[in-house]
């Protein structure tokens, strides 16, 4: 990460100064005691030395044009090459020596970049210019390209006017742009183009330590400027400039974010990811195991082979954890006064709480038997029966932690002693009620390890918790980015 001076600081370093001379002294006072001239009699111009136009000090002019308005910057290359490794290849030695070349077997100008003496017999200096090529297809992305750069536009104090603009954007980039987002939320702007201004002057603002123009309000909207930005830093090589930048205004959110993310956890996961964003990581990462596989088709082939080799290594962590924890359930007993097992010779109604308890334990994390017989109406030709959905027992372990009458409740006790009517009583209920206790409490102590939570989602605001572990741990060496 590199750190980047502010305009003003960008200004005091790269401007031309002149010394000061006893002329420009006498020349000043004399102006100073010039009558006050009329601004209808001649120009008002100042040339600008600031963002984002360097008029004095720029070397690197950009253009974006969409035929209906149009916006320039004139940057520096030393900036530009510092935060983006496009713009550092492009105005590279290297780069240059190739595209004159390349210039020069056309039958161009090989002089394609513009040198300008400065004055006097110092060297001239090298100028940039790029314009944004909006394709021609519809799935083209918009792409700044590297034009022959004009002497005019750098050496006077006025701009000149636009002209030969480029054709009106395709709409189909649009379309796609407008579709980026998993979360179908509308654009604000009415013109697509506006978004693709935004996120270039976003770009050049966080280039020169600005804050970028993200809602600070409405965190669905945040989230599509966000990841439209992130999207564009990708192209041009920035993403470790940006990238702090989206993850600082996201935090802000706080506990919204947080609801957020357990609402769309894998978008929010490739989000992370393009930030560097070890909280939103992280908080997504979580959700996505907790709910695994239920967002495997919005991440594969979406994201690096890295994050989801990550993805399936913390499943197979949580799914052996899992299986732990439930050999030891399976195993819990009750013992008699004398401190014996239960069995059905030296016990019956305890043992009957166990085998209810055992019972309701396998049914809810087993799959249910595939059926023998076809479905009736249902032919051959129809192709086999689609598979039964995948068991996620995350809200079984949550239930057996919560213990209570969470599950197993009075009334499904009652009913179950009613089926051996030699049984039923109201001391043996009562009795089998306080046994079933014991086991659950036993149950609530095993499932301790999948209890944990490691979300910065407040879970005792959430109705309870959530129906998924959330146990799932990232360590520092988890992140992908690192590697």
């Amino acid at each position: 990460m590199v750190s980047y001076p502010d305009s003003a600081g960008a200004e005091r370093s790269l401007a031309i100064r002149r010394p000061p001379s006893v002329a420009s002294s006498r020349t000043s006072t004399i102006r100073r005691h010039r009558p006050h001239r009329s601004a209808y009699g001649g120009s008002s111009y100042q040339p600008q030395n600031e963002f984002p136009v360097f008029t004095h000090t720029g070397d690197v002019e950009v253009i974006i044009s969409s035929g209906r308005k149009e916006q320039r910057y004139l940057l520096h290359r030393l900036i530009l090459a510092q935060c983006s490794g496009f713009f550092e290849a492009g105005t590279s030695e290297e780069w240059s020596k190739a595209h004159t070349d390349g210039s020069s077997q056309h039958g161009q100008n090989s002089n394609s970049l513009a040198r300008i003496p400065e004055g006097g017999d110092s060297p001239p200096k090298k100028r940039w210019r790029y314009e944004l090529d909006w394709g021609q297809g519809e799935d083209e992305i918009p792409m700044l390209v590297q034009k022959e750069a004009s002497a005019t536009i750098f050496g006077g104090d006025r701009p000149p006017p636009v002209r030969n603009k480029p054709p009106a954007p395709q709409s189909g980039f649009f379309r796609s742009m407008a579709n980026f987002s998993a979360l179908n939320i509308p654009q604000a702007s009415q013109d697509p183009s506006d978004d693709v201004f935004r996120d270039y002057d976003n770009l050049f603002r966080v280039f020169y330590n600005y804050p970028p123009s993200l809602d600070p309000i409405n965190i669905a909207n945040a989230y599509v400027e966000c990841k439209s930005l992130l999207q564009l830093a990708d192209m041009y090589d920035a993403l470790e400039v940006i990238g702090p930048r989206i993850d600082h205004h996201l935090l802000r959110f706080q506990g919204r974010l947080f609801k957020q993310i357990a609402k769309y956890p894998p978008s929010y996961l490739k989000l992370g990811y393009l930030a560097r964003s070890r909280v939103i990581f992280s908080e997504a990462l979580i959700h996505v195991v907790g709910q695994w596989p239920a967002g495997m088709n919005q991440l594969r082939g979406q994201t690096p082979e890295a994050v989801m080799e990550l993805i399936e290594d913390k499943v197979d962590e949580l799914d052996e954890l899992k299986l732990k924890v439930e050999g030891k359930l399976f195993r819990l007993t009750l013992t008699t006064s004398r401190g014996e097992r239960v069995t059905p010779s030296n016990n019956w109604l305890d043992w009957m709480a166990m085998s209810l308890f055992r019972q309701w334990l396998a049914e809810n994390t087993t799959p249910p038997p595939a059926p023998i017989l076809k479905s009736p109406g249902r032919s051959s030709s129809q192709g086999p029966p689609p598979p039964p959905p995948i068991l996620n027992t995350g809200r079984i372990f949550r239930l057996l932690g919560t213990g209570g009458s969470s599950y197993l409740p009075h009334d499904e006790l009652k009913r179950f002693l009613r089926l051996n009517p030699e049984q039923y009583s109201r001391e043996n209920l009562r009795r089998f009620e306080r046994r079933m206790d014991e086991l659950k409490n036993l149950a609530k102590d095993t499932a301790k390890p999948l209890m944990r939570n490691f979300l910065e989602l407040d879970l005792g605001r959430e109705g309870g918790g959530l129906p998924y572990l959330t146990c799932t741990k990232v360590d520092e060496r988890d992140f992908p980015w690192d590697e």
